[in-house]
């Protein structure tokens, strides 16, 4: 299958809800292989935010985790 779709002027794109389905979340890695760009869906970031989980874990889970750090951070700030 083939998706057509325009990249606007702040270099955002729709993409379109059957690959959405496919990727099975809300984070994509791209990946540029001899002039051709592959969009991965990614299920763990647990590398990526090591310093707030130990072991591979699903984004919504890591995410909550950060929002919480920020927003006790911020919490103190004021």
């Amino acid at each position: 299958m083939a998706y057509t779709a325009k990249i606007t002027s702040k270099g955002q794109v729709t993409i379109p809800k059957a690959i959405r389905e496919t990727l099975k979340g809300d984070v994509v890695e791209f990946q540029v292989i001899k002039g051709q760009v592959i969009l991965k869906g990614v299920t763990s970031v647990g590398g990526a935010l090591r310093a707030y989980s130990k072991e591979p874990a699903a984004f919504s889970e890591i995410r909550e985790k950060v929002w919480g750090k920020v927003v006790d951070e911020e919490t103190k700030k004021k």
